[in-house]
């Protein structure tokens, strides 16, 4: 959190999703750190188009255990018991839902865990776009494919750790998906995973 406060204390706007293990971020974690939170789907403009960001795990449509677990943890009443729950204790349960997380994940096909063609095109079909912008499954990539008729994109984010990590650069012009590390080393954007746009 010192890390999110300074960031903003220096003038830089930061806006935080939530994911699927810190669901319970709320206004007091916003006032102290100074980020915005933003809601579960969000239409921005990118570079002069628009652009539906999202965390992605709901496009995870064949993950039917996943999706009912994320039921129970966005539930407000499922919340608001564990928010009154003793800090020593809540940081144990979710140390006990990381757990079986990994454990169940690891048990789990690939394909399962990754976002659906349908979902993918409802959600952008829903908010009017041909861009998404998305994390949770941490496969940094950029995937073109065909919308109603015209070419749309979807990019993945990588998570913040390890070679996977990455930042989508947005320069005015183009869209660059590039490693972490290389974007903080200071090395030109244009050499990350891939550049261009629709």
């Amino acid at each position: 959190m010192r890390g999110l406060s300074r960031l903003t204390a220096a003038g830089v706007q930061v806006f935080v999703a939530h994911g699927n293990r810190d669901f319970l971020m709320g206004e007091r974690f916003a006032a102290s750190t100074g980020v915005s939170l933003i809601p579960e789907s969000l239409c921005i403009d990118v570079n002069g188009q628009p652009a539906l960001v999202m965390h992605g795990d709901a496009l995870c449509t064949l993950d039917v255990s996943y999706q009912q677990i994320r039921r129970t943890l966005r539930d407000p009443a499922w919340q608001a018991r564990m928010l009154v729950l003793p800090f020593e204790q809540r940081l144990a349960l979710a140390q006990q839902y990381r757990d079986q997380s990994l454990m169940v994940s690891s048990r789990k096909d690939e394909s399962i865990m990754d976002v659906t063609p349908a979902a993918v095109e409802a959600s952008m079909r829903e908010a009017g776009v041909r861009l998404l912008i998305h994390g949770h499954t941490h496969r940094p990539a950029r995937h073109l494919l065909e919308l109603d008729g015209a070419a749309a994109e979807r990019i993945v984010l990588g998570d913040w750790y390890g070679e996977a990590a990455s930042v989508l650069v947005a320069n005015g012009e183009t869209l660059v998906l590039t490693p972490l590390a290389q974007y903080l080393s200071g090395a030109r954007p244009e050499e990350g995973f891939s550049s261009g746009g629709l």
